[in-house]
């Protein structure tokens, strides 16, 4: 089981001083975050896509691709890939381009966003919303596994025997999960291509989580990719810990009073009560996250969300050495003795490699103006 952070890339009032960080110093602390994440021994770091204040990671391949050169085994992700509002074409070259510059220590999470403006922004509607991350990433599947593509679709121009470049490493792409928070179309998304579905979990109750993960669950076994416990299943998470309890929510009551997304509405304990928040001890996030199972069955990757809503940097990491140091150890020996044999682990670029049947030349060469053909062996 993978176990790793993601970050939303908020710039936020720290609620305690009154400060309010640059954005040079929320970007500077996002890659310390990922650096520590390998330190401390974390599987993931996922970066979100935003293009609208307070947030600052509007180009993650950007983000990433400087982490992949100061990290050496950390798999780096996306907390939000904008399918709906990006080009599938520049989405298939930046992270087949990422896959490449990494060694293939890169996987992405699609999903629409929670930002109504980005839509005309980005000269789009956002009442085709779902229709745009449907057809958008049925061109995205395509473009990373054909090499020439012709393809018609409503929402862009077509393609004449486009190849994007670079090809996917190896010639296996990039992982995808599909990521939601409410909409059961992107379950069945996930399902149907055999993709890998992250549920967000972090405002709703478990029920609401339990009906989503289900159905994907159920969805991906009609569609023939294996029974409903052998999908691939994501979590997010919340969590803020002192190994006292009652100095944690002491000390987080502030941030979350305050917080852009839930402050001035729920309190803390209600919060806590009713969502996957965890606040309290390295124990209790322990007990927390192990529940999770209970009611989503086996799964693959949880991400824990650690430094939002003000959190200073030298509280992140941290936040970060007791989730490396105290919890993740325990969490991964638990899960793994859980996991029956049958379930598969997370998917990593050399899983996908050899479940393909070993990797292959990806690059496509250009055929010879004179004879027509392409090189003897050449992939076309």
């Amino acid at each position: 089981m993978q176990f790793g952070v993601f970050t939303v890339g908020d710039v936020t009032v720290d609620p305690t001083t009154g400060r309010e960080p640059t954005e040079h110093e929320r970007i500077k602390a996002m890659v310390a975050i990922a650096l520590k994440a390998e330190e401390v021994g974390l599987d993931v770091f996922a970066a979100g896509e935003h293009h609208n204040p307070p947030f600052v990671p509007s180009s993650p391949t950007t983000m990433l691709g400087h982490i992949a050169a100061r990290t050496e085994r950390l798999l780096l992700s996306t907390a939000t890939t904008l399918i709906t509002t990006n080009d599938p074409v520049k989405i298939a070259e930046d992270y087949a381009m990422l896959q490449h510059l990494s060694d293939g220590r890169v996987d992405l999470m699609m999903g629409r966003g929670n930002t109504g403006p980005v839509y005309p922004w980005f000269g789009k509607d956002i009442r085709a919303g779902i229709p745009l991350a449907i057809e958008n990433y049925d061109l995205l599947h395509r473009l990373w596994r054909e090499d020439v593509v012709d393809w018609k679709g409503k929402y862009r121009t077509p393609l004449q025997s486009f190849t994007s470049t670079p090809r996917p490493l190896d010639g296996v792409p990039p992982f995808v999960w599909h990521g939601s928070i409410r909409s059961p179309e992107i379950a069945e998304q996930a399902a149907y291509y055999g993709d890998g579905f992250f549920a967000n979990h972090i405002f709703w109750p478990k029920e609401h989580t339990q009906r989503m993960v289900g159905l994907y669950r159920q969805r991906y076994a009609h569609y023939g990719h294996g029974s409903a416990d052998q999908a691939i299943v994501g979590l997010g998470g919340q969590v803020f810990m002192r190994r006292n309890s009652q100095d944690a929510v002491r000390e987080f009551r502030p941030y979350f009073d305050n917080a852009p997304v839930y402050g001035h509405g729920p309190s803390l304990e209600e919060f806590t009560r009713e969502t996957p928040l965890t606040v309290g001890s390295p124990q209790q996030v322990i007990d927390r996250t192990l529940g999770f199972r209970e009611y989503v069955g086996d799964y693959q990757r949880q991400l824990f969300l650690m430094d939002h809503a003000g959190l200073p940097l030298k509280t992140v990491l941290e936040q970060l050495d007791l989730l490396g140091e105290e919890v993740v150890p325990v969490l991964r020996k638990e899960f793994e003795a859980l996991r029956p044999a049958h379930v598969p682990d997370a998917p990593t670029h050399a899983s996908l490699v050899a479940a393909a049947g070993g990797g292959k030349d990806s690059t496509v060469h250009a055929v010879d103006d004179v004879t027509g053909k392409a090189p003897e062996g050449a992939t076309r």
